[in-house]
């Protein structure tokens, strides 16, 4: 049964050969906790089919057993491989139409944007970051350190969880 005093925020780096996934749980009385974390990995071995496949069916398992209130996803970072970028793009769609399916609001975060809501600079570097999120998200409800793709998921959701109230 939900609770009203706390939502769930799903949190996504996309990618196809590495996703970092993020659950927080943002509650009116304490701070946001991230409840699930992981590295989602795909082998550049198999066809980009089967890792969108895999990628699919990993986000619907995750927001079935998580039931979260929100999706929240970093936007597209344009690089200079674009290849890359279209391969992003379609794992992003295949993310986005996963959690619509259930009927998850989806919300979209710029890479400046986190940055902003993390560390109050658009311009911090990766490392700047991952110094900022331990100090604004229990992580001790998770039992391993987290990746950086994961340190990314959870900075994408707390970019959503300060621009809510409860």
């Amino acid at each position: 049964m939900k609770s009203s005093n706390s939502i769930k925020i799903l949190g996504i780096d996309p990618g196809y050969d590495r996703l970092g996934i993020a659950i927080i749980e943002k509650s009116a009385k304490k701070k946001d906790a991230v409840i699930f974390s992981e590295c989602l990995t795909t082998s550049s071995k198999d066809s980009i089919y089967k890792r969108f496949k895999y990628i699919g069916d990993e986000i619907t398992k995750i927001i079935e057993t998580y039931k979260p209130d929100a999706l929240a996803i970093e936007t597209l970072f344009v690089s200079n491989n674009q290849k890359t970028a279209m391969r992003v793009s379609e794992v992003r769609g295949i993310i986005i139409y996963q959690a619509l399916k259930i009927d998850v609001p989806v919300f979209e975060y710029a890479p400046m944007e986190i940055k902003m809501a993390i560390t109050s600079d658009g311009s911090s570097d990766k490392s700047r970051i991952m110094k900022m999120i331990p100090l604004l998200v229990d992580l001790s409800k998770i039992s391993k350190k987290a990746l950086d793709d994961e340190y990314d998921a959870i900075a994408v959701a707390l970019t959503h969880s300060a621009r809510i109230r409860i």
